[in-house]
């Protein structure tokens, strides 16, 4: 995985005052929680914590961004029903609306990372390459060790 990753092709940036591109944020490493409001296992696992990473690592090494990624249940997963959603779960970290698919069911940007599900947690390194995708859930333990490996690479790199 050493390619640099494809664009965050998203309808619209919620939690931050304008769009964010994995360019402009080259120089941190990137983790990108990727999720639907009305997966469980996002609600009870992947944003919980992409809120303790958010809240772990400086923002000038690592920065949090989630992804909502839709790709069923359409109707009932709206921007308006994410804003509230992000409101109601203190979720704080920037979140990109996922580009709607233009060959099927499966959102743009979802489908650029060839991602099976939600929730996916994806880790880019300062240089803007694909570093890990985790699909499912991951530890915080085991996590956290692999964001702090990609901050000090990146730094010791520098």
């Amino acid at each position: 995985m050493s390619d640099l990753s494809p664009p965050i092709l998203a309808s619209e940036w919620l939690n931050t005052p304008e769009p964010l591109t994995l360019e402009g944020l080259c120089g941190r490493v990137v983790v990108i929680e990727c999720f639907q409001m009305l997966c469980p296992g996002c609600v009870s696992h992947g944003l919980p914590q992409a809120q303790r990473i958010a809240q772990t690592f400086r923002p000038q090494d690592v920065a949090m961004i989630g992804l909502h990624c839709v790709f069923e249940h359409h109707a009932a997963m709206t921007p308006l029903s994410l804003r509230a959603f992000l409101h109601e779960y203190r979720i704080r970290f920037p979140v990109a609306v996922d580009m709607t698919g233009e060959r099927g069911p499966l959102p743009q940007t979802m489908e650029a990372y060839a991602l099976e599900g939600t929730p996916t947690l994806l880790l880019i390194d300062r240089e803007g390459r694909l570093r890990a995708r985790h699909f499912g859930t991951i530890s915080d333990l085991a996590l956290g060790a692999e964001i702090m490996a990609l901050v000090l690479e990146s730094t010791d790199a520098g």
